[in-house]
């Protein structure tokens, strides 16, 4: 192998050698929207941790995930909603 190649197992948001089991979850709910160019996913999940909000974009087919635990929901959605009014509010700049 060439200094610069990696195994196809290789990730690099992982510690070199360390392996995650699995954590089993249940789905909830799944909802999913597409605006413009991207999907967005929207999974309310449940494990043995806790209920969490996992939001997913795809845009041509790169995902990028994050992960919002259930006691922050109340939060988040207040802050998109003053988000959602402040971009109504103020005119787009052309």
């Amino acid at each position: 192998m060439i200094s610069n190649e990696r195994p196809s197992s290789y990730d690099p948001h992982k510690p070199h050698g360390a392996s995650k089991a699995p954590v089993n979850e249940d789905t909830l709910r799944a909802e999913q929207i597409q605006i413009e160019r991207k999907i967005f996913q929207f999974a309310l999940k449940e494990n043995p941790r806790g209920r969490f909000l996992r939001i997913t974009e795809d845009v041509g087919g790169r995902r990028d995930t994050i992960i919002i635990p259930a006691p922050g929901l109340e939060e988040f959605r207040k802050l998109v909603e003053e988000m959602a009014r402040t971009s109504a509010e103020i005119p787009p700049r052309s």
